[in-house]
């Protein structure tokens, strides 16, 4: 299955460089230089790494077909996909969106809502859960709030700190900022770890 890895963002420079967005716990395995993926929204089918490097806690990225900035403007917002059929996971802990989506989530063996999202974020990933009364609760996917996830089953198992169901409903002006106003996209399928944190 293929799995979305970034979505490229702003040209950086004036040699091919580009930014991208990260849905992938191990962006410095993914771009490894020599690594291919296979690409969506843009004319090339195929892009393969030539380098990548860190500014801060930005991925910038040199791809072997792309040799300046208006070629790299080209790829402003196409997406990267790996095939996980034929990909290693280093962590036997790391979850793909479409595996979390619609599992129950459950606090001391009772329903409490649906998985509908997964956010990624820079210090920490949010499982989105959509709660019986139609409001949505940001949850930590770290190991002490999610401890258990099991797809085959059906469920995730969740040990909410106080207060945890009460954020973003409506009144609420305790939610996070997950930056959607910098080079921001919806994302199907990312990859992540439970208590990793991203860089």
């Amino acid at each position: 299955m293929d799995v979305l890895v970034a979505r490229i963002g702003k040209p950086h420079g004036i040699k091919g460089e580009v930014t991208v967005q990260l849905f992938t716990d191990a962006p410095e395995a993914r771009f490894d230089a020599g690594g291919t993926f296979r690409v969506e929204g843009a004319a090339v089918t195929e892009l393969t790494v030539a380098k990548a490097r860190w500014n801060k806690d930005i991925l910038i990225v040199a791809f072997e077909q792309v040799s300046d900035r208006n070629q790299a403007e080209t790829l402003r917002g196409a997406q990267l996909f790996i095939d996980t059929a034929g990909a290693q996971d280093d962590d036997d802990d790391a979850w793909y969106e479409h595996e979390l989506v619609g599992l129950d989530a459950r606090v001391d063996g009772e329903s409490v809502g649906k998985v509908t999202a997964l956010r990624t974020m820079a210090v920490q990933d949010l499982l989105v859960v959509e709660l019986p009364g139609g409001h949505e609760a940001l949850v930590p996917f770290v190991a002490d709030i999610v401890p258990e996830v099991n797809p085959k089953a059906g469920y995730i198992v969740i040990v909410p700190p106080a207060g945890l169901f009460d954020l973003n409903t409506p009144g609420s002006n305790q939610a996070p900022d997950d930056g959607d106003d910098v080079d921001a996209a919806s994302a199907v399928g990312p990859e992540v770890t439970p208590g990793e944190a991203r860089g």
